[in-house]
């Protein structure tokens, strides 16, 4: 990996970010206090603080489909990606989105799904079988 990303956001309770983002997800916890909890969001640093979550409205268009903007995403290796596609299925999570395919046969071919964590911060979760289609036009 050349560089990570960090993003911190707010969430509105941190046992719940825990539960989610740890448990649910299966994120490496980092540094905490009682404010913020730091998490290894497949690779990359997340900080989630005690506050308010940002506003968010479905007025992204993608294929189709509003999608929440702004949103956090990761992009995975498809086999990734299809291992937590089955454990969030079976976890019974509630998708905006639920685990699909996108631009099939295309350019940029993906899979894709899009939920909430337990503050309504919307994620998107990518996942793709060959990472030189991320950016083919």
């Amino acid at each position: 990996m050349k560089s990570a990303f960090h993003l911190a956001y707010n969430v509105r309770d941190l046992t719940d970010a825990r539960a989610f983002y740890g448990g649910l997800l299966g994120c490496a916890e980092g540094r905490s206090t009682e404010t913020w909890v730091d998490f290894n969001f497949f690779g990359h640093q997340i900080s989630l603080h005690l506050g308010e979550p940002f506003s968010v409205e479905k007025t992204g268009m993608v294929g189709g489909t509003k999608v929440p903007m702004p949103h956090l995403g990761v992009v995975l290796p498809l086999e990734d990606w299809k291992l937590l596609a089955s454990k969030l299925q079976a976890a019974d999570l509630e998708f905006v989105i639920a685990p699909s395919v996108r631009f099939e046969g295309e350019p940029g071919e993906q899979w894709t799904m899009f939920f909430y964590d337990p503050s309504e911060n919307p994620i998107e979760v990518k996942g793709f079988a060959d990472f030189e289609g991320i950016f083919a036009s």
